[in-house]
Formats: C-alpha cells, sequence, structure tokens
C-alpha cells in the first residue's frame, strides 16, 4: 500500500470490495476504463468520497482519463488479500450457513468457502455443493493445515463466544459473525457484526427519512 492500513479510514477499507464488483462487472462488458463519476451513479457514493479513497493508496488513475480497468482490478485484489486464494469456513451448518455455502462468494475472484463445520451427527458428513461439512472436533486440525485465515460464524449465540475462543487458539485472524451475540477477541483477530435486524431498521430509516427527497 502506499500508506500504513491503520492510517486509512476503516470506511474506506470497506468501500474496497464495493469498488472491485462494480468494476469486474464493468470488466466483464468489454471496458477498458471507467472514470469516478461512472462508479459513483453506479454504487450510489460520492465522487469526491471515490476520489478521496483512491488518494489513500496513491495515483491510481489520471486527470481526464480515469482508471484502466485492469491495473484497478489487480490493485483491488492485491488491497484485499496477500492471498492467491482465499479459503474461508463456515461454522454453523443451519439455513443461514447452508445458503451461505450454496451462494459462495463473487466479491473475489478467487475468494471461496472450503470448510463447513457442525455439531450435529445429522449433519455432519453431509455435501453442500463441493464442500463437505466435517465435525467440530477437526477444526484446529483443518485450520492449520489449509491455512483458513478467515470463519464465518452462524451458530447459535448461546455458543457464539466459546466457539469465538477456540477459533482464535487455533489460529485464525478474521471472524464474520452472524449471530447477535457480540463476541470478544485479542486485538489481532479482526470481528465483524452482521446484524441484519440493525441493516433492516437502517433501510427502514433511510426510506423514510430520505425517500421523500427523491
Amino acid at each position: 500500500m502506499a500508506k500504513e492500513v491503520n492510517k486509512i479510514p476503516r470506511a474506506t477499507l470497506k468501500r474496497l470490495p464495493l469498488y472491485y464488483r462494480f468494476v469486474n462487472t464493468l470488466k466483464a462488458k468489454g471496458e477498458d476504463r471507467v472514470n469516478s463519476k461512472a462508479i459513483s451513479e453506479g454504487l450510489n457514493i460520492d465522487s469526491a468520497t471515490i476520489r478521496r479513497d483512491f488518494s489513500y493508496f496513491g495515483e491510481l488513475g489520471k486527470k481526464g482519463y480515469g482508471y484502466n480497468i485492469d491495473s484497478l482490478l489487480e490493485f483491488f485484489k492485491s488491497e484485499l488479500s496477500d492471498a492467491d486464494i482465499i479459503k474461508i469456513g463456515v461454522i454453523g451448518v443451519g439455513h443461514l450457513g447452508k445458503a451461505l455455502i450454496s451462494y459462495n462468494f463473487s466479491i473475489h475472484d478467487d475468494m471461496t468457502i472450503t470448510e463447513a463445520f457442525d455439531i450435529d451427527p445429522n449433519i455432519i458428513g453431509t455435501q453442500i455443493g463441493n464442500v463437505k461439512v466435517k465435525s467440530m472436533e477437526e477444526i484446529e486440525e483443518v485450520i492449520q493445515k489449509h491455512c483458513i485465515e478467515v470463519m464465518i460464524l452462524t451458530t447459535p449465540a448461546a455458543v457464539a463466544q466459546e466457539v469465538t475462543d477456540h477459533l482464535v487458539k487455533s489460529g485464525i485472524k478474521g471472524i464474520l459473525n452472524f449471530t447477535p451475540k457480540r463476541v470478544v477477541t485479542p486485538n489481532h483477530v479482526q470481528v465483524h457484526q452482521i446484524d441484519l435486524g440493525v441493516e433492516l431498521q437502517s433501510l427502514l430509516f433511510f426510506m423514510k427519512n430520505y425517500g421523500k427527497q427523491q
């Protein structure tokens, strides 16, 4: 990166996958360059915000030309992960866990769910797409053997912290938490909380307060 990551706003870092997906869509359509206005219209993000976000990483574009799409894609890939392949695991193969595994990911070409874990003997050993569900007893071995760094948590809230503690000991560096329980981790383990209730409330708020201004 052009600057240390801890000096870049968290909001900027969270927008990088959005930029990547949008630019990747343009690439698929045969486009070779894009400007901040087009990205702004496509993502509903202010042009000034986009230019400011990109400025944290040095000179990505040229005035009057915009941004080269191939160069942007390579940049986003390198910033989203230092690894060639991002392997992700899911703990808790209920309805949400199964949906996530079935959907898998299109944010990043090399981002995919490769492992799944559960405690239910009726679920362990079943196959969802290319992913075979394993027992929680195997999790530490699998994490270390396959270098899994990110885990998605879809367990019952009551066991979320216990499972998180085990993940930390097993070497996990990032957790995407879909449970309503706020989990605590050491500073070196990043946690992103996905609260669907809060997201829905936020959506309703914007619909009520900003929809009338359109």
